[in-house]
């Protein structure tokens, strides 16, 4: 399946004419963050729910509340790392798609975009998850992967999990037989293993020094 299979049309879009209330009662209707406004095909924005509830005449037209409508979309083509970056960006669950005529098609819903990305390689296929830390002007994503490779690993994806002032940690999905020699070279390199592994024997060692060194603390 594409991307493209999850767009729906199962709330339909309001138009300015419609009044507050009449969006409010589709609010209540659906589990949505936000409804679409579209006139003539053309996507004008979009009402948060937060928003609505909040107007003090229900009775009154979206066009006398366009100051409200917030744009964000996404077209056939973007990938889904771009749509979790809208939806996380709008503090949304759904998402107008748009044409390459920028036409409005319908919309993506975060639940099913979940679903499709569950069923990526990336999360399908056996393998480790491991994450890095290291300061950010140090750390080098071809050293990453020059580091997984020529330890007869198979990196199917990394990407940036977290960034405090100049920390970063990378996150890395790896299939291999031997993640010890991995974490072995990274440890290297200067890179410090955040994620916890089984038969981590480095992190094994620590531990029984740190063992020892707390029973002779205590004689």
């Amino acid at each position: 399946m594409n991307i493209t299979d999850y767009i729906l049309n199962e709330i339909k879009p309001l138009q300015l004419n419609c009044s507050a209330k009449t969006a409010i009662k589709v609010f209540d209707n659906f589990p949505a963050s936000h409804l679409i406004v579209v006139e003539k095909k053309v996507i004008l924005g979009c009402f948060s729910q937060d928003d609505l509830h909040n107007i003090a005449n229900e009775t009154s037209e979206l066009a006398q509340q366009s100051h409200l409508l917030n744009f964000f979309s996404a077209n056939e083509k973007t990938s889904v790392l771009a749509l979790f970056k809208i939806f996380s960006e709008n503090d949304t669950n759904l998402i107008p798609v748009l044409n390459m005529d920028k036409e409005y098609m319908g919309y993506y819903q975060l639940s099913d975009v979940l679903e499709f990305f569950c069923t990526e390689p990336f999360m399908l296929e056996k393998s480790e998850n491991l994450v890095l830390e290291k300061l950010e002007s140090a750390y080098s994503m071809s050293e990453i992967a020059q580091i997984v490779e020529s330890n007869n690993g198979k990196l199917l994806g990394m990407y940036l999990s977290k960034k405090e002032q100049d920390i970063v940690q990378v996150t890395l999905n790896i299939r291999s037989e031997d993640l010890q020699e991995i974490m072995h070279t990274f440890r290297r390199y200067n890179y410090k293993i955040i994620s916890m592994h089984e038969n981590d024997l480095y992190a094994e060692d620590l531990k029984s020094r740190a063992d020892y060194l707390r029973k002779y603390l205590e004689i």
